[in-house]
């Protein structure tokens, strides 16, 4: 993404928010409550159930003096990333990064030519690949993410997001982000949550971006890891990257990284799948104070992509069920988002 599209994007982020705030007091000031129609929080969003869900939960747990009144310490609010914030399909982009690791390492790794799941990688063949199944993908990270430090890790991540195109709508990944859920998170935010990402995704490999896309600032990420170790090299202190898997955050692994991170229970959770279910748990299933739950279910195969129960990324099945019984909110991408990706 070049400069300029992402100062855009922190523009449209700024102005969205000051209007959140502003509008309001404009308003009350004015005493026309014709006004209060002028400015929309989320304009991407069509005035359908989960857009009026949202306004109403924020509505319910901000205003003061209220049962449902929420103080801004506890308004934590967490995301899944892939699938939920951007795209995941034809696959995640981590493990697109991670293929064009082992192409860009094959030279100095000729053992891979005939290792697993190297070899399927280096010959494209894709069933060979999904035969490895989940140990074959962890091993991939492992060997591509390693061995470095993570400054530089980190300058290997943001070359290749600038770099590289997505295959489908032939635009940089960071470009690829939805924008009704930059709106929400903006709005959150004008309201005085606190907004995380919760993701299985590599903490490292989304900590670059993060804030200059979403928003939200290294600190406020929370993903999956490998071991690092402090090392002294050439005299400078360093955090050195280890083929060793250091936490999964994935799955029940959510709630626990909420815990170990955060060190608050969410009163929203945001995801897609069900590798967000524990987490939507965790945060929805308690007693206390009013608790949001959403899933962003993929119905648009014409913008963008459709699918839920049978696919092999972001498989929408059990958490599709739960939502029905827990009253979790469930947007349907093709009838209430207007847009899916910011415009230019």
């Amino acid at each position: 993404m070049g400069v300029f599209h992402h100062f855009e994007l922190g523009r449209r982020r700024v102005l969205l928010t000051l209007a959140a705030i502003l509008v309001p007091i404009a308003v009350a000031c004015s005493g026309d409550p014709s006004q209060a129609q002028t400015t929309d929080p989320l304009p991407s969003w069509n005035d359908t159930a989960p857009k009026k869900a949202i306004v109403a939960f924020v509505d319910r747990v901000t205003t003061e003096n209220s049962p449902d009144f929420v103080p801004e310490p506890e308004r934590i609010a967490v995301f899944d990333n892939d699938g939920t914030l951007w795209v995941e399909h034809p696959m995640y982009t981590q493990l697109a990064f991670a293929l064009d690791r082992v192409k860009d390492e094959a030279a100095a790794h000729p053992e891979w030519k005939d290792k697993q799941p190297f070899k399927a990688v280096l010959e494209g063949d894709m069933k060979a690949l999904a035969a490895a199944g989940e140990k074959g993908l962890v091993q991939l990270i492992m060997e591509t993410h390693a061995d470095m430090t993570n400054d530089e890790f980190q300058k290997v991540v943001s070359d290749w997001l600038a770099t590289t195109r997505d295959p489908k709508f032939k635009k940089p990944y960071t470009e690829l982000v939805y924008q009704p859920m930059l709106e929400l998170l903006d709005y959150l935010r004008a309201n005085g949550f606190k907004t995380f990402i919760v993701s299985g995704g590599g903490i490292e490999f989304m900590r670059p971006w993060a804030e200059q896309v979403y928003g939200v600032p290294p600190e406020q990420v929370v993903g999956s890891s490998i071991e690092t170790q402090f090392e002294m090299r050439d005299g400078e202190p360093t955090l050195f990257r280890l083929p060793q898997v250091n936490f999964i955050d994935d799955k029940a692994g959510k709630p626990v990284g909420i815990n170990a991170h955060i060190g608050r229970r969410p009163i929203a959770a945001f995801g897609n799948s069900d590798g967000d279910l524990q987490m939507l748990q965790w945060t929805t299933m308690t007693g206390g104070s009013v608790r949001f739950g959403l899933l962003v279910h993929h119905t648009d195969a014409e913008r963008e992509y459709a699918y839920d129960r049978d696919t092999e990324f972001g498989r929408l099945d059990e958490a599709l069920d739960a939502a029905a019984i827990n009253k979790w909110t469930v947007v349907d991408m093709k009838a209430d988002w207007k847009e899916i990706f910011p415009e230019k």
